[in-house]
Protein backbone atom coordinates (compact mmCIF):
# COMPACT_ATOMS: atom_id res chain seq x y z
CA UNK A 1 0.00 0.00 0.00
CA UNK A 2 1.66 3.48 -0.95
CA UNK A 3 2.48 5.99 1.40
CA UNK A 4 1.75 8.93 -0.26
CA UNK A 5 -0.79 8.31 -2.99
CA UNK A 6 -0.12 11.53 -5.12
CA UNK A 7 2.79 10.13 -6.33
CA UNK A 8 1.40 7.77 -8.41
CA UNK A 9 1.74 8.61 -12.13
CA UNK A 10 4.51 10.84 -11.44
CA UNK A 11 8.04 10.67 -13.34
CA UNK A 12 11.20 10.66 -11.42
CA UNK A 13 14.65 10.17 -12.60
CA UNK A 14 17.15 8.79 -9.80
CA UNK A 15 21.07 9.41 -11.17
CA UNK A 16 23.36 6.67 -9.58
CA UNK A 17 20.66 4.14 -9.07
CA UNK A 18 22.45 1.07 -11.36
CA UNK A 19 24.01 -0.72 -8.72
CA UNK A 20 23.03 -3.06 -6.64
CA UNK A 21 22.28 -2.13 -2.97
CA UNK A 22 23.57 1.52 -3.32
CA UNK A 23 21.06 4.16 -2.21
CA UNK A 24 20.38 5.35 -5.45
CA UNK A 25 18.38 1.99 -6.12
CA UNK A 26 16.66 1.95 -2.50
CA UNK A 27 15.22 5.33 -3.87
CA UNK A 28 14.30 4.66 -7.29
CA UNK A 29 12.64 1.08 -6.21
CA UNK A 30 10.72 2.95 -3.25
CA UNK A 31 9.32 5.80 -5.72
CA UNK A 32 8.45 2.67 -7.82
CA UNK A 33 6.48 1.30 -5.02
CA UNK A 34 4.80 4.58 -4.79
CA UNK A 35 3.19 4.54 -8.14
CA UNK A 36 5.85 6.45 -10.09
CA UNK A 37 6.99 6.15 -13.46
CA UNK A 38 10.72 6.13 -13.12
CA UNK A 39 14.28 6.26 -14.57
CA UNK A 40 16.83 4.44 -13.64
CA UNK A 41 20.10 5.88 -14.66
CA UNK A 42 24.10 5.35 -14.24
CA UNK A 43 27.56 5.94 -16.18
CA UNK A 44 27.03 2.44 -17.29
CA UNK A 45 30.82 1.74 -18.38
CA UNK A 46 34.00 2.87 -16.66
CA UNK A 47 36.05 6.03 -17.88
CA UNK A 48 39.47 6.24 -16.64
CA UNK A 49 41.36 5.24 -13.82
CA UNK A 50 39.09 7.42 -11.25
CA UNK A 51 35.71 5.97 -12.24
CA UNK A 52 36.71 2.10 -12.53
CA UNK A 53 34.12 -0.70 -13.66
CA UNK A 54 33.84 -1.69 -9.59
CA UNK A 55 32.66 1.37 -8.24
CA UNK A 56 29.19 2.15 -10.85
CA UNK A 57 26.55 1.08 -11.91
CA UNK A 58 26.95 -0.62 -15.30
CA UNK A 59 24.76 -1.16 -17.67
CA UNK A 60 23.93 -4.75 -16.88
CA UNK A 61 23.50 -3.19 -13.51
CA UNK A 62 20.94 -0.59 -15.13
CA UNK A 63 18.63 -3.44 -16.61
CA UNK A 64 18.88 -5.83 -13.35
CA UNK A 65 17.23 -2.43 -11.19
CA UNK A 66 14.82 -1.75 -14.36
CA UNK A 67 14.01 -6.05 -14.31
CA UNK A 68 13.13 -5.92 -10.92
CA UNK A 69 10.95 -2.93 -10.64
CA UNK A 70 8.97 -4.48 -13.73
CA UNK A 71 8.71 -7.59 -12.07
CA UNK A 72 7.26 -6.34 -8.58
CA UNK A 73 4.53 -3.82 -10.85
CA UNK A 74 6.34 -0.96 -11.13
CA UNK A 75 6.82 0.76 -14.55
CA UNK A 76 10.63 2.01 -15.70
CA UNK A 77 13.48 2.50 -18.19
CA UNK A 78 17.02 3.24 -17.84
CA UNK A 79 18.89 5.53 -19.36
CA UNK A 80 22.84 5.48 -19.03
CA UNK A 81 24.55 9.15 -17.96
CA UNK A 82 27.64 10.10 -17.56
CA UNK A 83 27.34 13.30 -15.12
CA UNK A 84 30.46 14.74 -15.96
CA UNK A 85 29.14 16.01 -19.20
CA UNK A 86 26.08 18.57 -19.51
CA UNK A 87 24.88 17.10 -22.77
CA UNK A 88 24.62 13.77 -20.99
CA UNK A 89 22.43 15.18 -18.62
CA UNK A 90 20.47 16.93 -21.26
CA UNK A 91 19.95 14.17 -23.17
CA UNK A 92 18.85 12.24 -20.07
CA UNK A 93 16.17 14.32 -19.00
CA UNK A 94 15.32 14.73 -22.85
CA UNK A 95 15.06 10.78 -23.26
CA UNK A 96 12.82 10.66 -19.91
CA UNK A 97 10.34 13.59 -21.68
CA UNK A 98 10.23 11.78 -24.68
CA UNK A 99 9.22 8.16 -23.14
CA UNK A 100 7.05 9.26 -20.36
CA UNK A 101 6.19 12.77 -21.75
CA UNK A 102 7.20 14.78 -18.44
CA UNK A 103 9.48 15.18 -15.49
CA UNK A 104 8.10 15.69 -12.04
CA UNK A 105 11.28 14.93 -9.48
CA UNK A 106 14.90 14.51 -10.31
CA UNK A 107 16.98 12.97 -7.85
CA UNK A 108 21.01 13.97 -7.95
CA UNK A 109 22.75 10.90 -6.38
CA UNK A 110 25.18 10.08 -8.78
CA UNK A 111 28.36 10.32 -6.59
CA UNK A 112 32.26 9.41 -5.71
CA UNK A 113 33.04 8.24 -2.11
CA UNK A 114 36.20 6.00 -3.01
CA UNK A 115 39.03 8.50 -3.82
CA UNK A 116 40.09 8.85 0.20
CA UNK A 117 43.49 10.15 0.61
CA UNK A 118 45.48 12.48 3.35
CA UNK A 119 44.95 15.75 2.13
CA UNK A 120 48.70 16.63 1.15
CA UNK A 121 49.02 13.19 -1.08
CA UNK A 122 45.51 13.98 -3.03
CA UNK A 123 46.38 14.21 -6.70
CA UNK A 124 44.83 16.98 -9.03
CA UNK A 125 42.97 14.06 -10.80
CA UNK A 126 41.32 12.53 -7.58
CA UNK A 127 39.96 16.56 -6.79
CA UNK A 128 38.74 17.11 -10.61
CA UNK A 129 36.58 13.73 -10.68
CA UNK A 130 34.96 14.24 -7.25
CA UNK A 131 34.42 17.46 -7.36
CA UNK A 132 33.02 16.74 -10.91
CA UNK A 133 30.33 13.83 -10.53
CA UNK A 134 29.63 15.39 -6.79
CA UNK A 135 28.92 18.99 -7.45
CA UNK A 136 29.09 19.74 -10.79
CA UNK A 137 27.25 16.69 -12.00
CA UNK A 138 24.32 17.63 -9.30
CA UNK A 139 24.40 21.16 -10.87
CA UNK A 140 23.83 19.85 -14.56
CA UNK A 141 21.21 17.59 -12.94
CA UNK A 142 19.31 20.43 -11.22
CA UNK A 143 19.53 22.98 -14.08
CA UNK A 144 18.41 21.05 -16.40
CA UNK A 145 15.37 19.27 -14.40
CA UNK A 146 14.65 23.09 -13.71
CA UNK A 147 14.62 23.96 -17.21
CA UNK A 148 12.00 21.12 -18.30
CA UNK A 149 9.80 21.57 -14.83
CA UNK A 150 9.93 25.56 -15.59
CA UNK A 151 8.47 24.65 -18.97
CA UNK A 152 5.95 22.81 -17.82
CA UNK A 153 4.68 25.15 -15.52
CA UNK A 154 3.35 22.81 -12.71
CA UNK A 155 6.38 22.95 -10.20
CA UNK A 156 8.69 20.10 -9.35
CA UNK A 157 10.54 18.50 -7.11
CA UNK A 158 14.71 18.37 -7.03
CA UNK A 159 16.33 16.07 -4.61
CA UNK A 160 19.82 16.31 -4.45
CA UNK A 161 21.89 13.54 -2.23
CA UNK A 162 24.47 14.92 -0.08
CA UNK A 163 25.92 13.44 3.09
CA UNK A 164 27.00 14.26 7.12
CA UNK A 165 30.23 15.13 5.13
CA UNK A 166 27.92 18.09 4.07
CA UNK A 167 28.05 19.16 7.44
CA UNK A 168 30.83 17.95 9.23
CA UNK A 169 34.82 17.61 8.18
CA UNK A 170 36.87 13.83 7.75
CA UNK A 171 40.27 13.24 7.59
CA UNK A 172 41.47 11.93 4.07
CA UNK A 173 38.08 13.00 2.53
CA UNK A 174 38.57 16.80 1.38
CA UNK A 175 37.52 16.69 -2.06
CA UNK A 176 34.50 14.37 -0.86
CA UNK A 177 33.95 17.06 1.83
CA UNK A 178 34.41 20.31 -0.19
CA UNK A 179 31.70 18.86 -2.90
CA UNK A 180 28.86 17.84 -0.36
CA UNK A 181 29.37 20.79 1.41
CA UNK A 182 28.89 22.74 -2.04
CA UNK A 183 25.93 20.77 -2.94
CA UNK A 184 24.19 22.25 -0.02
CA UNK A 185 25.21 25.90 -1.02
CA UNK A 186 23.72 24.89 -4.64
CA UNK A 187 20.34 23.50 -3.17
CA UNK A 188 20.37 26.66 -0.89
CA UNK A 189 20.42 28.84 -4.00
CA UNK A 190 18.26 26.95 -6.37
CA UNK A 191 15.77 27.01 -3.79
CA UNK A 192 15.41 30.25 -3.81
CA UNK A 193 15.60 31.12 -7.52
CA UNK A 194 13.13 28.16 -8.67
CA UNK A 195 10.52 28.94 -5.59
CA UNK A 196 8.68 31.39 -7.49
CA UNK A 197 7.97 27.98 -10.17
CA UNK A 198 7.00 26.14 -7.62
CA UNK A 199 9.85 23.80 -7.84
CA UNK A 200 11.29 22.53 -4.21
CA UNK A 201 14.75 22.06 -3.81
CA UNK A 202 16.30 19.80 -0.44
CA UNK A 203 19.54 17.88 0.16
CA UNK A 204 19.13 14.75 2.19
CA UNK A 205 22.17 14.33 4.26
CA UNK A 206 22.54 10.86 5.27
CA UNK A 207 25.47 9.62 8.13
CA UNK A 208 27.63 6.09 7.47
CA UNK A 209 25.11 3.71 5.11
CA UNK A 210 26.80 0.23 4.30
CA UNK A 211 26.21 -0.54 1.17
CA UNK A 212 29.07 -1.26 -1.82
CA UNK A 213 31.02 1.55 -1.35
CA UNK A 214 30.18 1.73 2.72
CA UNK A 215 31.75 -1.73 2.95
CA UNK A 216 35.05 -0.34 0.77
CA UNK A 217 34.80 2.71 3.60
CA UNK A 218 34.64 1.16 6.50
CA UNK A 219 38.10 -0.85 5.74
CA UNK A 220 40.00 2.11 4.44
CA UNK A 221 39.23 4.07 7.41
CA UNK A 222 39.69 1.39 9.95
CA UNK A 223 43.11 0.69 8.38
CA UNK A 224 43.87 4.70 8.10
CA UNK A 225 42.55 5.12 12.19
CA UNK A 226 44.66 1.84 12.94
CA UNK A 227 41.66 0.11 14.53
CA UNK A 228 40.47 -3.47 13.09
CA UNK A 229 37.10 -3.06 11.14
CA UNK A 230 35.38 -4.53 14.22
CA UNK A 231 36.60 -2.21 16.84
CA UNK A 232 35.64 0.62 13.95
CA UNK A 233 31.99 -0.65 13.95
CA UNK A 234 31.76 -0.18 17.11
CA UNK A 235 32.65 3.07 17.84
CA UNK A 236 30.94 4.15 14.99
CA UNK A 237 27.58 2.57 16.26
CA UNK A 238 28.33 4.43 20.04
CA UNK A 239 28.19 7.55 18.58
CA UNK A 240 24.95 7.44 16.81
CA UNK A 241 21.98 8.06 19.58
CA UNK A 242 20.14 5.72 17.48
CA UNK A 243 22.78 3.13 17.80
CA UNK A 244 22.91 1.67 14.34
CA UNK A 245 24.48 3.63 11.02
CA UNK A 246 21.85 4.15 8.35
CA UNK A 247 20.30 2.22 6.32
CA UNK A 248 19.26 2.27 2.73
CA UNK A 249 15.63 2.34 3.26
CA UNK A 250 15.84 5.07 5.83
CA UNK A 251 17.33 7.30 2.69
CA UNK A 252 14.63 5.85 0.39
CA UNK A 253 11.66 6.78 2.83
CA UNK A 254 13.38 10.54 3.25
CA UNK A 255 13.19 11.10 -0.62
CA UNK A 256 9.59 9.57 -0.72
CA UNK A 257 8.38 12.11 1.66
CA UNK A 258 10.18 15.24 -0.25
CA UNK A 259 9.03 13.70 -3.74
CA UNK A 260 5.01 14.11 -1.95
CA UNK A 261 2.95 16.87 -1.42
CA UNK A 262 3.94 16.22 2.44
CA UNK A 263 6.47 17.94 1.61
CA UNK A 264 4.81 21.07 -0.44
CA UNK A 265 6.03 23.68 1.75
CA UNK A 266 9.89 22.56 2.58
CA UNK A 267 12.41 23.65 0.55
CA UNK A 268 16.16 24.78 0.78
CA UNK A 269 16.52 22.10 3.46
CA UNK A 270 19.92 20.17 4.11
CA UNK A 271 18.08 17.63 6.11
CA UNK A 272 20.33 15.06 8.44
CA UNK A 273 18.70 11.49 8.64
CA UNK A 274 21.58 10.11 10.76
CA UNK A 275 19.96 8.01 13.36
CA UNK A 276 20.75 11.79 15.69
CA UNK A 277 25.15 11.58 15.19
CA UNK A 278 24.63 15.14 12.90
CA UNK A 279 22.42 17.43 14.25
CA UNK A 280 22.96 21.12 12.83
Amino acid sequence: MPTYPDLKGKVAIVTGSGRAKGLGEAMVKRLAAEGCRVVVSDIGAPRGAEIPADAIGTASGIDQVVAEIRAAGGEAIGIACDVLEETSVKALVDQAVAHFGRLDIMVNNAGIGYLMKPLVEMDQASWDAVLGVNLRGVFFGVKHAAIRMIAQGEGGRIINIGSQASKSGFPFAAPYVSSKHGVVGLTRTAAIELGPHRITVNTICPNHVTTGLGAWQNKYFSAATGRNEDTYLKDMRARIPLGRPGLQDDIAKACAFLASSQADYVTGEAMNVSGGEEYH
